[in-house]
């Protein structure tokens, strides 16, 4: 009568612990066939997990097989969340402004060999294609100090991407209007070298004042510094977009 019970427990009940358990007599015949049905069923793939988001693959760099059960991870919410690396603590003020643009670079071609679309399974290839688009957006945005800054105001419900958001400081705004006027008087390119070294020094000493305003939370005078930064920009796409006899390029303000 052991011997069948044995045969027919569950393995944990190993025959040498026999002398010492209790083994009711009411434990219930389970034949070899129902025991290989139950085992089957217990492998069966989860039909959830073979539904995985194919992003939930991307930052451990694991199989994208849908045969794979993958493990949920959590959606990045904000452009920071796509570069954990470059950003381990998360946006400003924990992180600084300015990112090491090269780690940045770096972090966005891996993720990107990742997360392409022909990696992922048929049934997953439009969601795929959306993450890449955001990768890519995260990307532009983060390298890009204007776009960081704007984008770091809008997650806090400031706006200052819109051209009705002006300065209303008549020094800074003579000084523009003086910039754009040398750009528009230049008669060689050899002439809009000292034009474009005065203005990247005006862009860097921005660039500077958002890395110490962000680092402290001043957001409000952040707002006025990104604005200022703009203007500056503006000038950089005027200088780019010169030609002889035409003067500069379109100037937004």
């Amino acid at each position: 009568m052991k011997r069948g019970i044995v045969q027919s427990v569950p393995s944990v009940l190993h025959p040498t612990r026999l002398l010492t358990l209790n083994v009711p007599q009411s434990i219930p015949f389970v034949c070899a066939a129902c025991r290989q049905a139950a085992a089957g069923r217990r492998r069966a793939p989860d039909p959830i997990k073979l539904r995985r988001s194919f992003a939930s693959s991307i930052h451990r760099g694991e199989d994208t097989n849908p045969q794979h059960p993958q493990r949920e991870t959590v959606t990045p919410q904000t452009h920071y969340d796509f570069f954990p690396q470059t950003f381990p603590s998360g946006p400003p003020p924990r992180t600084p402004f300015t990112p090491d643009l090269k780690q940045l670079r770096k972090e966005f071609l891996q993720l990107q060999s990742k997360a392409h679309p022909d990696l992922a399974p048929a049934e997953q290839k439009r969601q795929a294609e959306a993450l890449s688009s955001r990768i890519n957006e995260a990307y532009k945005t983060l390298q890009d100090p204007l776009k960081r800054a704007q984008y770091l105001l809008a997650l806090q419900g400031i706006d200052v991407e819109d051209e009705s958001a002006k300065l209303s400081e008549n020094a800074l705004l003579m000084e523009v209007m003086e910039a754009r006027e040398a750009v528009d008087e230049v008669e060689s390119e050899e002439e809009l070298v000292s034009l474009r070294q005065e203005n990247d020094v005006r862009i860097a000493e921005s660039v500077e004042r958002l890395d110490n305003l962000f680092g402290s939370g001043d957001l409000d005078n952040a707002a006025q510094e990104a604005i200022r930064l703009r203007y500056w920009k503006n000038i950089e796409e005027s200088i780019h977009g010169w030609e002889k006899g035409r003067g500069g390029g379109l100037l937004h303000h």
